[in-house]
């Protein structure tokens, strides 16, 4: 998806840059072509300042994504994932697993959840940040308690992870 989007605006950088914050916080463009976040519209200038770009940029980028079919079906469909915990995990007494692999590793969600569900561990939330739009992606696990060491040593001989932090 990514690859296409950035391909659509390759022309306009400042267009691209709009449109790759809608994406990263799951903004969509609702039925009267506003920019929103679930039912919550977001005015134009506040995207314009948060990109660094003029108001009408944001405009037309809308007026370009309503244009093409392909571009619409994916902006229209976008939606929020909600709240993510990772900076408040420690007020909540959990725990945060961050894991760097490389960016076109396979299976390293499944057997990172796997070997923190051996350990007992109950995961409350997960972020697989996306390779296409981070070049150093993470993958973040909010876990209901610390995770021990030799989980952590079992993490890092998963063969495609360069690098696993706890905190």
């Amino acid at each position: 998806m990514w690859t296409e989007i950035v391909k659509f605006f390759s022309a306009s950088p400042s267009k691209l840059k709009v449109a790759r914050l809608m994406v990263e916080l799951g903004f969509s463009i609702n039925t009267e072509g506003k920019i929103s976040c679930g039912e919550v519209e977001i005015p134009d200038s506040s995207i314009a300042r948060a990109t660094n770009a003029d108001r009408r940029v944001v405009r037309e980028t809308i007026k370009d994504i309503l244009a093409d079919a392909r571009m619409k079906r994916i902006f229209v469909g976008i939606k929020p994932a909600g709240s993510f915990l990772i900076d408040v995990a420690p007020t909540l007494g959990y725990a945060v697993v961050e894991i760097r692999a490389r960016p076109d590793a396979v299976g390293v969600i499944a057997k990172a959840t796997g070997l923190i569900a051996e350990a007992g561990l109950s995961i409350r939330q997960i972020l697989a940040e996306d390779p296409d739009l981070n070049p150093d992606p993470k993958l973040l696990i909010i876990t209901e308690k610390r995770v021990p060491g030799e989980v952590v040593s079992k993490l890092l001989n998963i063969p495609t992870v360069t690098k696993v932090s706890i905190s």
